[in-house]
């Protein structure tokens, strides 16, 4: 995992699940990443604090590499590198 936003990779497509809540943010997610090819990076906004536990799981279970993590007044980004 990147450990400063100094150091992010571009990302190749953006989701706002902002005032969405479990399980709404990964159901987007999945239909996102299907658009998407491997390597490619996927940045997610939320508002939902499940989204610290769902998404870890959501890319460990589909073999996507989660670089990126940051929680900033209730407001999470993640950095998600598809495999």
């Amino acid at each position: 995992m990147v450990d400063s936003a100094d150091s992010l990779p571009p990302t190749d497509a953006q989701l706002d699940t902002t005032g969405l809540y479990c399980p709404e943010p990964i159901m987007l997610m999945h239909n996102r990443v299907r658009d998407m090819r491997p390597g490619e990076v996927l940045e997610v906004v939320a508002s939902d604090p499940a989204t610290t536990r769902d998404i870890p799981k959501f890319c460990s279970f589909l073999g996507h590499e989660l670089i990126y993590q940051h929680e900033d007044d209730g407001r999470y980004r993640y950095l998600i590198r598809l495999g």
